[in-house]
């Protein structure tokens, strides 16, 4: 499970603005093998954290190019995934370095969708001329959608899904993106919207896709940050693009599969528009 906000604002009106503000919790067994957010390739093209995981190893949850592409990845909740299906985190791998545009990259994996489990795919283009980001889940329209400016909220189910989880943390995050704040100031306040642990139950709409799940599960899930026995919330990660293209992508990750063990990195770069 995980959850993404974001703000996709491509022409902002001041130069103090932003052209993305986006702020997202993975959610993993914690003891999945994992590497923390860093450059990889030759020349550091590419910023991500890896899935290490034996057979997806390379697969992705979340990454950002200097060249200003930019993927995202949820999975879309299911009570019987298919144990032989293709690994999704390679879906933002291979968008990250292939050189298609957003929208004919996601026509592309709508094609092939039927291979995976359930997930929805964000890919977004930022460049000097245009900013563009889209969409395709391959459990609702067959075909991906350009996103228009806007604050939006992704979880495990369809883009916008009114769960209550993603409701609060929408309400929450629109209200902390609404203010004026240093980027210090807005990185720890959106850091801690990730980490509301807070239940949002009861959620009929949540636990009508979670057949399958025990319901002391469901209850954990329902929380924008999630604690259960040995899985949930185990890395929150910002990342603000402004209105010159400088990007600031702060990743915080829990370490030794242990929640009172926490590591921060920030990483900030100019893109090449």
């Amino acid at each position: 499970m995980c959850i993404i906000f974001f703000k996709f604002d491509p022409r902002p009106a001041s130069k103090n603005a932003y052209r993305l503000i986006l702020a997202a919790n993975r959610d993993e067994l914690y003891n999945r093998p994992s590497k923390a957010a860093d450059f990889w390739g030759s020349n550091n093209e590419i910023l991500s954290g890896l899935d290490q995981e034996e057979g997806k190893e390379g697969g992705s949850w979340l990454g950002i190019s200097r060249r200003g592409k930019l993927a995202a990845l949820t999975n879309y909740m299911e009570g019987r995934p298919n144990p032989d299906a293709q690994g999704r985190g390679f879906l933002v791998s291979n968008y990250l370095t292939d050189s298609v545009d957003s929208f004919s990259y996601l026509r592309k994996v709508s094609a092939e969708g039927h291979l995976y489990n359930g997930f929805n795919l964000l890919t977004a283009e930022f460049r000097a001329n245009e900013d563009t980001m889209c969409y395709y889940g391959n459990k609702g329209s067959p075909e991906p959608v350009r996103l228009k400016p806007g604050i939006y909220g992704l979880s495990n189910s369809l883009l916008e899904t009114p769960w209550r989880k993603l409701q609060q943390g929408k309400r929450l995050f629109s209200n902390v993106v609404g203010r004026t704040l240093p980027p210090d100031g807005l990185v720890q306040e959106l850091l801690q919207i990730l980490n509301n642990e807070e239940l949002n139950t009861p959620d009929p709409v949540q636990e009508s896709q979670g057949d399958g799940y025990s319901k002391p599960l469901l209850r954990a899930l329902s929380a924008v940050c999630v604690r259960a026995p040995g899985y949930g919330t185990r890395t929150n990660t910002i990342i603000l693009i402004d209105a010159a293209g400088k990007v600031t992508f702060t990743e915080r990750t829990m370490m030794n599969s242990d929640i009172t063990q926490w590591s921060t990195n920030t990483f900030q770069f100019q893109l090449n528009e």
